[in-house]
């Protein structure tokens, strides 16, 4: 039988790097939390292609771009959007409450 995916807390929105990309390790996964225009967004944090932490990488509100090669991810889906990036980052479930940002695991 499964388990049931419960709330997390991961970090305070007051804790992240406003407007850009936030490095965060949770229970020993490397997540990213993408403070785009269009809300809080929360990714695996190893770019697909080369496994470089696209925290490392220019964002600019709305993609992420890899330092790595440069390949290029919509930070609010997670679809690969530039080569040599083909294969979408996996977005985590996530949610603003009480000022924190939670992820569902």
């Amino acid at each position: 039988m499964a388990r049931e995916k419960t709330w997390q807390d991961v970090i305070a929105v007051d804790e992240l790097e406003q407007g850009d990309a936030t490095p965060v390790t949770h229970n020993g996964r490397e997540i990213a939390i993408y403070d785009t225009v269009d809300g809080i967004f929360v990714s695996m944090a190893r770019c697909t292609h080369g496994a470089a932490n696209l925290c490392d990488g220019y964002f600019n509100g709305k993609h992420i771009e890899c330092p790595l090669h440069q390949g290029l991810f919509d930070a609010r889906t997670g679809k690969a959007l530039a080569a040599p990036a083909r294969v979408s980052l996996k977005m985590l479930e996530s949610r603003v409450k009480d000022q924190m940002v939670q992820i569902l695991i």
